[in-house]
């Protein structure tokens, strides 16, 4: 059987099958006899799945049936007390849209990366960039050896400062997120902006000697905050892919379904930048707070966000064994 017939036979099923999965995921008030007729879909699924694998590997079709085959197994095997909860989404439902972001977010950091490196380059050889991206009162302030972080304890409340913080920190994670729209070009713009100024401010401070002392006012919280923000452009860079890339079904299918996983990853987010806000705004400008304590802060915020992810990881696996 060549491609396209296979296609144009089993499509009816998929189709109705997807659309009969997805029902019954978001309303489970399903009778003995819908349960067994999805389950027997199901199966001719996972046989479609494991035909199209061997005989048309890489193709739209069998890209769209491992998807299936995963739906399935997610609305079969699921278990009565799995109803929706706060726990289960934050343990089983984001890790999972975080997963299936992966490459994307793997795009976004290297992208990151190169463009902090460029950034510190630049600043590190052209002196003129400080004053443009600081602005001569914060120059003026690293002259006198004082870094402008200063003022979120001298000058404003750190309840003001934790408030207007996260506001910050929200908005630009929305930025990468919401950028996905515009071809993915928004999400790549935050990352390569946000990129290039942290570079660029290091590079800055170290030209004052004063590298250390920003080293220290961002541990607490810079590594989960640059995690945060990568993993919404990630996000973003997923709908972006869905409008570019063909596929078997529609864009009016398969971009309103990108953005629902990318708004998944984008919620399980939002609640952490509240936490860093508070961090950020109280600890990280505390001098009476100890480097290192600064230091087991920010890796123990950094695990706490991880740890989902990889235990979802690790408990995905016997169940794509048990699909193949």
């Amino acid at each position: 059987m060549d491609y396209a017939r296979f296609v144009t036979l089993r499509q009816p099923l998929w189709d109705r099958f997807e659309a009969d999965a997805d029902g019954a995921r978001r309303d489970r008030a399903l009778g003995y006899g819908e349960i067994e007729e999805l389950a027997l879909r199901y199966r001719q699924v996972l046989h479609d799945h494991a035909f199209a694998r061997v005989r048309f590997p890489g193709t739209g079709a069998a890209r769209r049936l491992a998807r299936l085959a995963v739906l399935g197994g997610t609305v079969l095997q699921r278990e009565d007390q799995e109803s929706w909860s706060l726990v289960a989404f934050f343990f089983r439902r984001f890790p999972a849209a975080v997963r299936a972001h992966l490459p994307w977010i793997g795009v976004a950091l290297g992208l990151f990366l190169v463009t902090a490196l460029l950034g510190m380059a630049v600043a590190i050889y052209q002196p003129s960039v400080a004053v443009t991206l600081l602005g001569p009162d914060a120059v003026a302030g690293l002259r006198e050896g004082h870094l402008w972080t200063e003022s979120l304890t001298t000058t404003l409340p750190p309840s003001f400062s934790s408030s207007r913080i996260a506001t910050n920190n929200m908005s630009v994670a929305l930025t990468a997120w919401a950028g996905g729209a515009l071809a993915g070009l928004g999400s790549l713009w935050v990352t390569l902006l946000n990129g290039f100024m942290l570079g660029a401010v290091f590079g800055i401070t170290a030209r004052y000697s004063l590298a250390a002392e920003l080293g220290t006012f961002v541990v607490a919280h810079g590594l989960l905050e640059i995690t945060l923000i990568l993993v919404c452009a990630g996000a973003g860079l997923g709908i972006g892919v869905a409008l570019l890339r063909a596929d078997d079904l529609p864009r009016s299918v398969t971009v309103p379904r990108a953005a629902r996983e990318a708004l998944v990853v984008l919620l399980g987010c939002l609640p952490w930048f509240l936490v860093l806000g508070l961090v950020e705004g109280f600890l990280s400008p505390s001098p009476e707070l100890p480097l290192l304590w600064k230091a087991l802060l920010g890796l123990a915020l950094e695990i706490c966000f991880l740890a989902p992810l990889v235990l979802g990881a690790l408990r995905a696996v016997p169940a794509r064994e048990e699909t193949r």
